[in-house]
C-alpha cells in the first residue's frame, strides 16, 4: 500500500469530473479518497461491478491501478482496461459488461500537467449531476486502507463490432481518398485504422502523433488550430477528397481540417452530423450546450426537430439522452453523442460518421456546410479566447450588456455564464469548469466581426479585473 504522506486538498467536481495538477492537487492520496467515495456510493446503491480505464497522461496507469485496487478493496468487482483507452471505450465497457459504473483516469483536453477523474454511470455515459453530488457527499478525509485485486479487461474487438452496426460500411468502402488522423499523442492513437482493418475496409489512413505521449508532443491535447499546426500544414497542399480529423487527449472530442489547411470547427462538425443522421432516416431531438452555434438551432428547425439548450458539461446532455428521444447532442468543444450508440461523446465514431457523410453524398465537408448555410439562411463565423485572469466576481460586472464591434446589444442570457446577444451575433463570458481560465466565445456572420468582438471583449474584461 502506498504511503501518502500529508492530508489531501479540497476536492470539487467541475464541468466533467475532478481535475488537478499532478503532484500538487492530483495525488495518490486524493485519488484514493475519490475512489473510496465512488466505491461507497456504488455499494450504497447495490452496485457490484466497476470498470477503470486510463489515457496516456503521465503516471495514468499507476493511478488507475491504485483506483482499481481501492474499489476492489471495498468489495466491488473491479475490472481494469489494459493499456491506454479512449474514454468512450471505457463507457462502452461499462455498458457492455452490465457494470454499475466506471472511473476514467483522464484530464481530457487539459494541459499535460493535469490529470483527472471522469465518473460514468451504468448506462455508459457521464455520471448525472445528482450522482456526482452523491459521490462528493461521501468524500472522506482519508481513503479506505483496504486493497483488492482488479481483473484485466479487453474490449477493443467488442467495441469495433458495435461500431460496425452503426455505420454504412459499403458507403465507407467507396471513399476514394486518404484519411488523416491526428491523435495528438492521446488515447485515440491508432483506433481509426484498427477499426477499418477490423471491418475489412482497405482505406488509406495516414496517422499523425499516434504514439501515446504524456506531453502530447508539446501542445495541449485540444483539437484547436493553435494545437494542430502539423495537421494544418500537411493538409495545406492536399485536395478533396482527402479528409482529416483530430481527436483530443481521451478521444471523446473531434475537429476536422479541410484540404488547403482550413480548420473545420466543432459547430460545423455538429451541423454536418445532424444533417447526415437525419438524411439516414433517424429522428429525435437536438440537444446543444449554451456555447453552440445558432446555426444548429436553425438547421434543426428546418428539419422539423425540437432543440433543447443545456448548461456546459456533457452530463446535462447525457441526462437528456436518458430521459428523452435524442438524435444528437453536442458541445462547442467537439464532444458529440449520437442516437443508437452511448449517451456519450465519441471522437472515433464521429470521425467515421463524418467520413460516411462524405462517402454517401460525394460532397466534401466544406460543400456540405455551404449547403447548410444556404438551407438555414445563415453564415457562420466563430472563435474563442481563453484568458488566464481572475474570474471571481467578474460575471456580476458583466450583467449590463455593452456595445461591442459597433453592435448594439439586444439582450442578455445567463444559463451558463453571461451571453450578450446582438443582431446576428453574440458573445459569451464563462469561467472554465476544468481550468483556471475565463473563456470568451463569439459568433457572428463575418470573421471580421468575430475578431472585433473578441478583441473588444478581452479589453473590457481586463479593465474590470483588479
Amino acid at each position: 500500500m502506498l504511503n501518502y504522506g500529508a492530508m489531501g486538498e479540497d476536492i470539487r467536481f467541475g464541468t466533467d469530473g475532478w481535475r488537478g495538477v499532478i503532484a500538487r492537487d492530483f495525488t495518490f492520496f486524493n485519488l484514493a479518497r475519490v475512489a473510496t467515495a465512488y466505491g461507497r456510493y456504488l455499494l450504497a446503491k447495490g452496485g457490484k461491478t466497476v470498470v477503470v480505464g486510463y489515457d496516456t497522461r503521465f503516471q495514468a496507469q499507476a493511478f488507475a491501478e491504485e483506483a482499481a485496487e481501492v474499489l476492489a478493496g471495498l468489495g466491488l468487482k473491479a475490472y481494469l482496461l489494459q493499456g491506454p483507452h479512449p474514454t468512450p471505450m471505457l463507457s462502452f465497457a461499462v455498458r457492455h459488461l452490465g457494470a454499475d459504473g466506471g472511473l476514467m483516469l483522464t484530464a481530457s483536453h487539459n494541459p499535460p500537467q493535469y490529470l483527472g477523474v471522469k465518473l460514468k454511470g451504468p448506462y455508459g455515459g457521464s455520471a448525472l449531476p445528482e450522482e456526482v453530488k452523491g459521490v462528493e457527499a461521501l468524500l472522506p478525509e482519508a481513503p479506505s486502507e483496504a486493497r483488492g485485486r482488479a481483473e484485466p479487461l479487453e474490449v477493443r474487438t467488442a467495441y469495433y463490432e458495435h461500431l460496425k452496426g452503426l455505420l454504412d460500411l459499403e458507403a465507407l468502402s467507396r471513399f476514394p481518398g486518404v484519411l488523416y488522423h491526428d491523435a495528438m499523442g492521446g488515447a485515440g492513437d491508432s483506433h481509426l485504422s484498427a477499426f477499418l482493418r477490423h471491418a475489412g475496409l482497405a482505406l488509406e489512413v495516414r496517422e499523425l502523433h499516434n504514439v501515446p505521449h504524456p506531453l502530447f508532443y508539446g501542445v495541449n491535447p485540444e483539437p484547436l488550430p493553435k494545437n494542430l499546426k502539423t495537421l494544418l500544414a500537411v493538409m495545406g497542399p492536399e485536395e478533396a477528397p482527402t479528409f482529416a480529423v483530430a481527436t483530443d487527449g481521451d478521444a471523446d472530442r473531434i475537429a476536422a481540417v479541410l484540404p488547403g489547411g482550413r480548420f473545420f470547427n466543432p459547430h460545423q462538425v455538429f451541423a454536418v452530423l445532424l444533417r447526415h443522421l437525419h438524411a439516414k432516416g433517424l429522428s429525435g431531438g437536438v440537444v446543444k450546450n449554451f456555447a453552440v452555434s445558432w446555426i444548429v438551432d436553425r438547421l434543426a428547425e428546418r428539419l422539423g426537430l425540437p432543440v433543447k439548450t443545456t448548461p456546459v458539461g456533457f452530463k446535462w446532455i447525457t441526462e437528456a439522452f436518458l430521459k428523452e428521444d435524442v438524435l444528437i447532442g453536442g458541445e462547442e468543444s467537439g464532444g458529440i453523442g449520437v442516437k443508437g450508440h452511448l449517451p456519450e461523446r465519441d471522437g472515433i465514431l464521429n470521425a467515421l460518421l463524418l467520413l460516411e457523410s462524405v462517402a454517401r453524398t460525394g460532397k466534401d465537408l466544406a460543400t456540405q456546410f455551404r449547403e447548410i448555410e444556404a438551407l438555414t439562411g445563415l453564415t457562420h463565423a466563430y472563435d474563442r479566447l481563453d484568458l488566464e485572469i481572475p474570474t471571481e466576481g467578474l460575471l456580476e460586472k458583466l450583467r449590463e450588456p455593452r456595445p461591442l464591434a459597433g453592435l448594439t446589444p439586444r439582450g442578455l442570457e445567463d444559463l451558463d455564464g453571461i451571453k450578450w446577444v446582438y443582431e446576428g451575433a453574440w458573445v459569451l463570458f464563462r469561467p472554465s469548469g476544468t481550468e483556471p481560465l475565463l473563456r470568451i466565445y463569439a459568433e457572428a456572420t463575418e470573421e471580421e466581426i468575430v475578431n472585433a468582438l473578441l478583441k473588444e471583449a478581452e479589453a473590457l474584461v481586463r479593465s474590470l479585473v483588479p
